[in-house]
């Protein structure tokens, strides 16, 4: 028997029970009333069940948002008004015995993204399969087998997820990010695709078991969704000598807008035009969103010139240099300081497992910038290595006054700090954080 590979995948050559599967999802989501142009919703805990049921919905020509199962119930009521799908799936898909043939094309409505909810309610935008097919070819082809150690709810995990099925690879997924797992999962993956936070997390069990160094396998590590620091690059070359290290800027809106490899700066997709006005970045892409659900209408954009507020400079080579969201910035003393720029620096100091920079309320100043550092279990920075980086590093405007603890920073599906919730929660004294000392 022989199944047609979802249109999403391009022409790669897909594991045989994984098509019978995703067949099978599309047989039983038809029977439901499931076609082209109908959107679904996939609300399942196992991630090859969610992985199916997404590329059945695909090969019927619909369009499919994958639930996070963080969202409170208020976010998911939101999520699935704006949505409106024609139905939930839920439960494990059977294998099909006889397959579909594919509707749609490269125009068809695939997937519905949410934004991560790192500033703001999450929102449902909506993209074409050509968008990420052409996400694809740009990222270009990475070695295999990939380890997705996120969940696909999250749209950065997901991408990951496709594009290594798209490179006809085998996956190694695990829906929920554990270091000492990963550094282990690694010696069965030649590529993995992480957040900074991440990956800083990944070197830390590298550098402390050398008997899980010596066994890693990775060649290529890619890294989105927010600055990779200097001193994580200079840390990744000495660990991990071998291996190349993709970094990649981009949004839910405008998928990859720049990408980094090696020693080189972000450079520009090629065929992204990118255009920088009164220092915020707009961009004008063939792989742009297709626009919005608002309560299951389409607001249209993507098409011509868009911004999502990133604040960017160019350096003397012609690479962008992104400052961080405009909303990620602390106003102090009328100075306006990049959160993003202070965190990267910070985040490569020995014992931070990660930080987020907000600003406090201060009378004189308007808001002063506070450094909320999550420490690990088995190391703590020292205050004096904290400032001595930023000493180093950062103008005097834009050091840290004032310096928390945490052991747990809330996270965004993506693993990134959820910046508004810890902000309310710095406002409201309910984060669980103390003076660093």
């Amino acid at each position: 028997m022989t199944f047609s590979t979802p249109p999403v995948l391009g022409p790669a050559r897909v594991p045989y029970a994984l098509l019978a599967r995703a067949h099978g999802a599309a047989r039983q989501l038809a029977e439901r009333g499931v076609g082209a142009g109908a959107r679904i919703a996939v609300d399942v805990a196992d991630p090859w069940d969610a992985l199916t049921w997404f590329l059945g919905a695909d090969l019927l020509g619909a369009a499919t948002l994958m639930v996070e199962p963080a969202w409170t119930p208020r976010e998911r009521a939101a999520v699935l008004a704006d949505a409106r799908p024609h139905l939930v799936a839920t439960g494990t898909p059977a294998p099909a015995a006889h397959g579909i043939t594919p509707a749609g094309d490269d125009d068809t409505f695939f997937y519905l993204p949410t934004t991560s909810g790192s500033s703001s309610r999450p929102k449902v935008l909506i993209r074409t399969r050509g968008s990420w097919l052409r996400s694809f070819a740009a990222l270009g082809r990475l070695p295999g087998p990939v380890l997705i150690p996120g969940p696909l709810s999250s749209s950065l995990f997901l991408f990951g997820a496709l594009h290594a099925l798209w490179c006809g690879h085998d996956l190694r997924i695990s829906p929920r990010w554990d270091p000492e797992a990963a550094a282990g999962a690694a010696r069965d993956a030649a590529a993995v695709h992480l957040v900074p936070a991440m990956l800083a997390g990944l070197l830390d069990v590298l550098d402390r078991r050398p008997d899980l160094r010596a066994a890693c396998a990775l060649r290529t590590v890619v890294c989105g969704g927010a600055h990779l620091g200097t001193e994580t690059r200079e840390r990744f070359a000495r660990l991990l000598p071998d291996a190349e290290l993709i970094e990649y800027y981009g949004s839910a809106e405008h998928s990859l807008i720049a990408i980094r490899r090696g020693d080189d700066g972000l450079r520009p997709v090629p065929g992204v035009g990118l255009d920088i006005r009164d220092g915020l970045l707009w961009v004008n892409s063939p792989l742009a969103y297709g626009g919005r659900l608002r309560d299951g209408g389409l607001e249209p954009d993507g098409a011509g010139w868009s911004t999502v507020g990133d604040r960017v400079e160019l350096d003397p080579a012609g690479c962008l240099v992104v400052r961080g969201r405009a909303g990620a910035v602390v106003s102090s003393g009328g100075r306006l300081v990049s959160a993003e720029e202070v965190e990267a620096v910070l985040r490569g100091v020995p014992g931070v497992a990660d930080v987020l920079v907000t600003g406090t309320p201060h009378p004189a100043l308007g808001a002063i910038v506070t450094a909320v550092v999550e420490v690990g279990a088995d190391a703590r920075p020292a205050l004096r290595d904290l400032r001595a980086a930023a000493r180093t590093a950062l103008e005097p405007g834009k050091r840290p006054r004032r310096w928390l603890a945490t052991r747990a920073l809330p996270r965004t599906p993506s693993g990134k700090p959820a910046r508004a919730a810890i902000t309310r929660q710095l406002r409201d004294g309910t984060l669980p954080a103390e003076p660093l000392r």
